[in-house]
């Protein structure tokens, strides 16, 4: 059993910056391949960004290419999400999530998931 502990959400303004962290526990980190994943109030769980074991190859979602940064430390088993010119619309309860299989864009190839952290981006 893998578990995921999110930290690092906040209240925070308009085009600032975030990081988001999340810690893993109970399985070699360095066998899992990690995710973000957000979902804002009415809305459905949308894919944000993957890395993968090795931290090689980074997938993003559309809306977020450019902004958003993931990475991942394996001695310290976090992996962390980078923020960059927040806008209102990344408002969202942040959820990290891992898998032993491929790093996908969908929610349904990770077995494991956090609590979430929530951004809340004012203006």
């Amino acid at each position: 059993q893998v578990q995921l502990v999110e930290s690092g959400g906040g209240l925070v303004q308009a085009g600032a910056s975030l990081t988001l962290s999340c810690t893993a526990s109970g399985r070699t980190f360095s066998s899992l391949a990690m995710a973000w994943f957000r979902q804002a109030p009415g809305k459905d769980r949308e894919f944000v960004a993957a890395i993968t074991r090795d931290g090689g190859i980074t997938p993003f979602a559309d809306t977020v290419k450019g902004r958003f940064t993931v990475s991942r430390d394996n001695a310290k088993n976090t992996v962390y999400l980078q923020i960059n010119s927040l806008k209102h619309e990344d408002a969202a309860v942040y959820y990290c999530a891992a898998t032993s299989g491929f790093p996908l864009e969908i929610s349904r190839a990770y077995n494991y998931w956090g609590q979430g952290t929530q951004v809340t981006v004012s203006s």
